[in-house]
């Protein structure tokens, strides 16, 4: 496809009326906001372009593009969330084409040195810190620049700003507020005029409504008078869950509709719990969409959606940043959220984020919003309605008291969100270690250049000074620990330089990675738990995933409380005790110390926090598959965020950890890792690995199924550890003679628990006890006959004694497992070696 602009400088007329003419070619009409904001591009100005969801926007982000290409100027485009990025780099490359587009989003570098580069708001902000002016940026496009005010990402937004001089902005978002003064003072730094078009009307104009009707009632009234698609908006993605399941019993969608659907996904794989819930809902016309789902289940939900085969969709507010699909009607279920501390009323720039969905220009001539009004309310008014005008039991009648803590809200709040604009965005400028590190690194006069990012920023006077201290304070932080020096030059003046050399990428992605690698080097490669051990170091980095870790604890401490209750330790001795119970730790002390003596010598460290945990190793230790872990720690909600633990994990060892430290073990633990995340959904292994491959990305999107992933035995390594997790599953079940559980997994193939119970009674008459630790997982007690179509296998047990001549003789079907995704294994015996009927096992390989 050509470029929108042909190469080389174009005067100002000349280059709108080529944009013009290539937007008209496909079909694509400017509206008079993309004009404006176009000819001002187009004219040399900074532009801050803050118009309704659905007026264009994309468009005149490709128009600074193409208009920067054409005068031999290199753009970037920035967002504040990595899909966003992922997915405006797909776009721009069928526009400009795969040779002038690239991507930096710190664990992914696609073609960084192309003229126009999508990246994060922090990879900018780093490398407008480390070069300043002289930083190789011509035009910037900030999407989503609400984020500004973002109390904890905001500086990286605001930093560009403040120190890139040269470049042309173009500021973008549905939702920003009075821009005056930050037009003011971007004028005043760029010596550019700023343009504002803000204020556009929407092209599908949008009908507010006031729903005191409960749910159910306003949603078969929505569907029954041509308001669908609907978006129903929760504040939780519990609540978005039972909606979806509540409605099941509803007649969303007609029988021709929901036999489209069903032929439409037929072969999609829904391979987890979650999964079949969602098949069944979708075909029922009711699609779910939140964060905790996995990504093929969210881009299943959204391509069926774009198809129009979705009546309703109950999910939550994430919805305001993300997916473009025809919506009609956006159903608010409340006007308040707990956002992580407090329940509180939604800001007007959330409401007009989430409102903004509704009417999409190319499907709709209108858009509704409706508010629902709180239940309590609705139940009230449809009791008093029961009643009629019957006095008597009128003044009987108790009205349903609001439950316990609630937020009052009511049509005057909707009526208020409605009139009222975004509020003005608020700085939220910091300083730290990594900032002042990479302006130091920059040269020239550093007192100067942090001085002006203290003192020259959006903060008020008094937000300034805690800055100037704590800059302050960082530096003599980072001469104290040898990372900086002042040195005296000829001429009596004072230069500040680093004494080390700053990774690439620095503070970009997992910056406690420089940490990591020096880690590894207090660990004993010839212990037994060596493997584990490096990816507890390695996760001690990662970003905590909450919700697992929650699990995790409360998961312990229930744990904790019936050890303690068959203890007999009293109630209140429990409780105190119990506030020490928390999720795994693994190497916390060791971790803890070797952080602090790392620290004194890298001070800038402490911006980012050291964080032991254990997932990945939990799952090893656990022997559990990832349906297995999500079910045992009731994870279905956020499969997608285990999923983007673990993928952000297996990135993390591939490109972390030394290739002289990959043992056998650790080598096919990383490989299994892998293997798991891509096949429960390959798009997070796959999109990573091929981005260098647009057309195959491009081929994908368009399949609403997508590929299945590839042959699970076809990653030998990788299977070989997934059939060893399927049998130490079983031998740490026999182990606390859980011949129940034992039974559910064996008991269709033939080994019910009372086999199991038998079998493991010749046991429990030689030996008192079974090990589980890692002697016992090891690949050195598994023995593996490979065949063409069947694996045959034989776990042997851990006896106290280290006679090795007891164990698990079982196959493992090759077909059954590429269809499953999973290891298949059915148990042929449980016994002595001179029992089993396979007595001629090879020797145990790894």
């Amino acid at each position: 496809m050509p470029a929108p602009l042909p190469d080389g400088a174009l005067d100002e007329d000349a280059a709108y009326l080529a944009f013009a003419g290539w937007a008209e070619a496909r079909g694509l009409t400017l509206y008079p906001a993309q004009e404006e904001a176009t000819i001002e591009i187009v004219s040399g100005a900074n532009l801050i372009l803050s118009t309704p969801t659905g007026t264009g926007k994309s468009l005149v982000a490709i128009g600074a593009h193409a208009f920067a290409l054409a005068q031999g100027e290199r753009s970037y485009y920035t967002a504040p969330i990595k899909a966003l990025v992922s997915e405006k780099f797909f776009a721009l490359v069928e526009v400009f084409g795969a040779e002038r587009v690239g991507m930096v989003t710190g664990d992914s570098s696609v073609n960084p040195d192309a003229p126009i580069v999508c990246c994060t708001a922090e990879i900018l902000a780093n490398l407008a810190l480390r070069h300043g002016p002289e930083a190789p940026v011509d035009q910037v496009v900030m999407d989503e620049f609400h984020f500004y005010g973002d109390p904890d990402r905001g500086w990286a937004w605001q930093v560009p700003l403040l120190t890139l001089p040269h470049v042309q902005f173009v500021l973008m978002s549905a939702t920003l507020g009075d821009v005056t003064a930050l037009a003011a003072d971007l004028t005043r730094r760029t010596g550019r005029p700023t343009a504002r078009v803000t204020g556009v009307e929407r092209p599908v104009p949008l009908h507010y409504e006031y729903e005191l009707e409960p749910v159910h009632d306003s949603i078969d009234r929505l569907l029954h008078s041509d308001q669908a698609p609907i978006y129903v908006v929760h504040f939780s993605q519990l609540a978005a869950l039972e909606r979806a399941q509540a409605l099941a019993s509803a007649q969303v969608a007609t029988r021709e509709q929901r036999d489209r659907i069903a032929e439409v996904i037929g072969g999609f794989r829904f391979t987890t719990s979650f999964g079949r819930t969602l098949s069944r809902l979708l075909r029922l016309g009711i699609g779910v969409h939140h964060a905790g789902m996995l990504p093929k289940y969210r881009r299943l939900v959204e391509q069926l959606a774009q198809q129009g085969l979705l009546r309703v969709i109950c999910g939550t507010d994430t919805l305001g940043v993300g997916i473009n699909v025809p919506i009609r009607t956006v159903l608010l279920t409340a006007l308040t959220k707990f956002d992580g501390s407090r329940t509180r009323h939604l800001t007007a720039r959330e409401f007009h984020q989430i409102a903004g969905r509704a009417g999409r220009a190319g499907f709709d001539t209108s858009g509704t919003v409706v508010a629902q009004a709180p239940e309590h309310e609705s139940e009230n008014r449809k009791a008093l309605a029961k009643m009629g005008d019957d006095p008597k039991k009128r003044r009987k009648f108790v009205a349903k008291k609001a439950p316990t803590g609630f937020v009052s809200w009511g049509e005057a709040s909707f009526r208020k969100l409605i009139a009222a604009e975004p509020e003005t965005l608020a700085s939220s400028m910091t300083m730290t270690s990594a900032m002042l590190l990479n302006v130091i690194g920059r040269g020239g006069d550093v007192f100067a250049n942090v001085h002006a990012l203290v003192f020259d920023n959006h903060e008020p006077w008094r937000r300034q000074l805690e800055l100037a201290r704590r800059a302050l304070g960082v530096y003599r932080t980072l001469r104290a620990a040898g990372v900086v020096e002042q040195v005296v030059q000829p001429d009596g003046a004072v230069a500040v330089r680093l004494t080390v050399d700053l990774q690439e990428n620095f503070a970009l992605n997992q910056p406690l990675s420089p940490f990591a690698l020096a880690a590894f080097e207090l660990l004993d490669p010839e212990s037994p738990s060596f493997a584990l051990d490096v990816l507890s170091i390695l996760e001690s980095t990662l970003d905590d995933p909450r919700p697992i870790l929650s699990q995790q604890r409360f998961q312990a401490r229930g744990e904790a409380v019936a050890a303690m209750k068959a203890e007999g330790i009293e109630y209140e001795e429990r409780m105190e005790l119990l506030e020490e119970v928390t999720h795994p730790q693994p190497l916390k002390e060791l971790l803890d110390a070797a952080y602090e003596a790392y620290a004194a010598e890298q001070p800038w460290v402490r911006d980012f926090a050291l964080s032991p945990k254990a997932v990945v190793r939990d799952m090893v230790e656990r022997a559990m598959s990832f349906g297995e872990y999500c079910a045992f720690y009731k994870l279905s909600r956020s499969e997608g965020l285990v999923l983007r633990y673990l993928s952000d994990a297996f990135r993390a060892a591939r490109q972390t950890i030394p290739d002289e430290l990959k043992d056998e073990e650790l080598q096919d633990l990383i490989e299994w890792l892998g293997e798991v995340v891509r096949q429960v959904d390959s798009s997070l292994v796959d999109e990573w690995e091929e981005l260098i491959d647009p057309t195959r990305h491009a081929e994908q999107e368009a399949a609403i199924v997508p590929p299945a992933p590839r042959r699970l035995t076809a990653n030998v390594r990788a299977f070989r550890v997934m059939v060893r997790n399927e049998l130490f599953r079983r031998v740490q079940l026999a182990a606390r003679s859980d011949w129940a559980a034992l039974g559910e997994l064996d008991g269709a193939a033939g080994f019910d628990a009372d086999a199991w119970a038998g079998a493991m009674d010749a046991y429990w008459d030689e030996y008192d006890a079974l090990g589980t630790g890692p002697d016992a997982r090891g690949p050195a007690l598994l023995v593996i006959e490979e065949r063409a179509a069947e694996w045959r296998v034989r776990q042997i047990l851990d006896d106290p004694a280290g006679d090795h001549d007891f164990g698990i003789a079982a196959t493992v079907d090759l077909a059954e497992s590429d269809e499953a995704g999973t290891a298949v294994i059915r148990i042929a015996s449980v016994g002595f070696a001179d029992q089993d009927v396979r007595a001629d096992t090879p020797e145990p390989q790894r």
